[in-house]
């Protein structure tokens, strides 16, 4: 009675899409599976490209670093590790193929066994002049064509690599992350053509609504991978109704994962747990371990980890993770 008098008192008939309010309980327990997982793999990100290499000691920059930081990560329970490459002087963040093909041999000459992950983000940048004279471009600017963004990725044959999947205002006043219809469904046919699984960046729902299209289209495979970005500015931000709102655009059958930045880091560890996703952790999201004390990457991935079996979980390791998503672990080419 309560729903046939809201339906009527509200000028809803032919407007509303369930015909009583068992058909909208049960299409809401449908696009709402609040079911925690119990299997969970860790992603530890190990250095980012933001400007954060003068903030923390610990944020490696060299290709040694980087990848003497992965493994550590590995031997606390990452199960994945995702890298970006930085100018080993400056920490300024780099496309060079060459460290990239460096991070990735020391990890896999490594004792440990982690999946590896690298980021194909680079290359999207693009920085306006100012308010008035926006063009041209100014310091900052990095934009590389589809061949060139994945150029790292067939000479290194990671097991997975990223595609940002939108372009959005991010941060900074005047930049802009750029990542056209057209760029991403070249990179996607590229990654899946190479064997590599695309972990699909969703920073808002809009990403996410594409990334169904290009399953639909058959650019990506339909046993998608995901990572939910969450609380960067200007993106979803990473409240508990939004992390929802993004899990339940989430088709079935794909996996996803979830971060949240600085202190909102370990919180989110636990709602994507919760909300029946996998984790992310590590220095290219939040420098600190407590309230003025830097982290260093295998000391977050151990609060993580700390924190899922506390949660009644359990850490899943590389192998089940390959297991989990299909993955094929190669050689870099020329190896």
């Amino acid at each position: 009675m309560l729903f046939a008098y809201f339906i009527k008192n509200h000028s809803y008939i032919g407007k509303f899409p369930f015909a009583t309010l068992a058909d909208y309980s049960r299409q809401k327990e449908k696009i709402m599976p609040l079911e925690m997982n119990r299997e969970v793999f860790i992603t530890c990100a190990v250095t980012g490209s933001g400007a954060t290499q003068d903030k923390s000691p610990h944020v490696p920059r060299s290709p040694k670093q980087i990848a003497e930081s992965a493994i550590l990560a590995a031997k606390s329970g990452a199960a994945v590790v995702h890298c970006h490459v930085r100018d080993p002087k400056t920490g300024a963040p780099s496309r060079d193929p060459g460290m990239f093909r460096e991070v990735t041999d020391r990890i896999r000459d490594a004792e440990v066994d982690v999946v590896l992950n690298l980021t194909a983000g680079m290359g999207g940048d693009m920085v306006f002049g100012d308010v008035e004279t926006p063009l041209p471009p100014v310091a900052g600017t990095d934009m590389a064509g589809a061949t060139e963004r994945v150029a790292h990725v067939a000479e290194c044959r990671p097991e997975i690599c990223t595609l940002d999947c939108g372009t959005m205002n991010f941060a900074e006043a005047d930049y802009v992350m750029t990542n056209t219809p057209g760029t991403l469904t070249a990179m996607g046919r590229m990654m899946t053509e190479l064997g590599v699984k695309p972990e699909i960046e969703a920073f808002d729902t809009g990403h996410l609504w594409y990334a169904k299209q290009l399953v639909s289209d058959g650019v990506l495979e339909a046993n998608a991978l995901v990572q939910l970005c969450m609380g960067v500015p200007w993106g979803a931000p990473d409240d508990l109704n939004t992390l929802m709102a993004m899990v339940n655009n989430i088709p079935d059958g794909w996996t996803f994962s979830a971060f949240g930045l600085g202190r909102h880091q370990m919180p989110m560890v636990a709602a994507s747990v919760l909300a029946g996703g996998n984790v992310r952790v590590g220095l290219e999201d939040n420098l600190m371990l407590d309230r003025g004390v830097l982290a260093q990457n295998y000391q977050l991935v151990d609060r993580a980890v700390s924190l899922i079996e506390n949660l009644g979980a359990r850490v899943i390791g590389p192998a089940e993770v390959r297991e989990k998503l299909g993955l094929v672990k190669r050689a870099p080419v020329g190896k």
